[in-house]
């Protein structure tokens, strides 16, 4: 894959490593390494793909959130989301959650299936500091509910905020959200040029899971995600086929702060969620 390099430079590349999470799914996970301006307002996202079981069926037992979104999409295999609130959907292959913690979300996200294809991407997305304590919001959404768009040969799906192709603008199932969060999967499957707008002055990430890409003179091979910087538009082709993730966002510029399943501004405020759990009253 190349992008057209008239208007477009790397100004970050992370590679995605090897991790567990939950109770001990392999996982590729994407971070900034505590710069988190790198890729503003995005925190993190995990790539989940393997046909073996021992891998992926212990899922993610039980846990809190506070202070930020997760955005769940699978290509292949199920899951199934409960939390607190009464909430329980099953993402199947091709549709997805939005999840809101807001003040607190208490859920767990659990395998469907004990053994063959699992792949799916789990995006952590930051909330301003005026919203981290709203109320709790969960979306489910259904294959059907997520556009897939056909251009030429390659197919878009659009998860989150809207894809403008020239004159078309498709709208994406979640919209009303502070950073703009743009959100969409990407086939490129023939060497025709796909070209889409985006606003210079979002956060553009590009995340390659499956194929290779060439910027310039440089090389990508899957599992690599680059910001970049544009003016407007972005320009994408490939000699085979290659799928990746876009995303992009308005970027917060606020402080953070981490500590697990926990994002705030300060570190007070990650003692107040931590002490909020332990005394079961983080959802309160």
């Amino acid at each position: 894959m190349t992008i057209n390099t008239d208007t477009v430079k790397i100004l970050h590349r992370i590679v995605a490593r090897p991790a567990s999470d939950g109770a001990g799914v392999k996982i590729k996970r994407v971070t900034p390494s505590g710069d988190y301006a790198v890729m503003d307002p995005f925190l993190m996202l995990d790539e989940i793909r393997s046909e073996d079981g021992n891998d992926y069926a212990a899922g993610f037992p039980s846990h809190p959130h506070r202070g930020f979104e997760t955005i769940t999409y699978m290509r292949q295999g199920q899951l199934e989301h409960q939390d607190h609130m009464g909430n329980r959907g099953i993402i199947s292959s091709g549709g997805a959650q939005w999840m809101t913690a807001g003040r607190g979300v208490i859920h767990s996200e659990m395998p469907l299936q004990k053994d063959g294809a699992f792949h799916g991407f789990q995006l952590w997305l930051n909330l301003p500091a005026a919203e981290k304590m709203r109320a709790a919001e969960y979306h489910n959404l259904e294959p059907d509910d997520i556009p897939i768009v056909q251009q030429g040969q390659h197919r878009i799906h659009v998860l989150g905020g809207s894809l403008n192709l020239g004159a078309e603008q498709i709208q994406g199932a979640i919209q009303d959200r502070t950073t703009l969060p743009q959100l969409w999967d990407v086939e490129l499957n023939d060497a025709v040029p796909l070209t889409f707008s985006l606003k210079p002055e979002l956060t553009t990430l590009l995340f390659l899971y499956e194929g290779s890409m060439r910027i310039g003179n440089e090389t990508l091979s899957g599992q690599q995600l680059v910001s970049i910087q544009h003016e407007g538009q972005v320009t994408l082709s490939t000699q085979g086929q290659a799928k990746i993730l876009v995303l992009a966002g308005k970027p917060l510029k606020e402080p953070i702060v981490q500590y697990g399943p926990f994002v705030m501004n300060t570190r007070e405020q990650i003692n107040d969620a931590i002490q909020a759990y332990q005394a079961g009253t983080l959802t309160a």
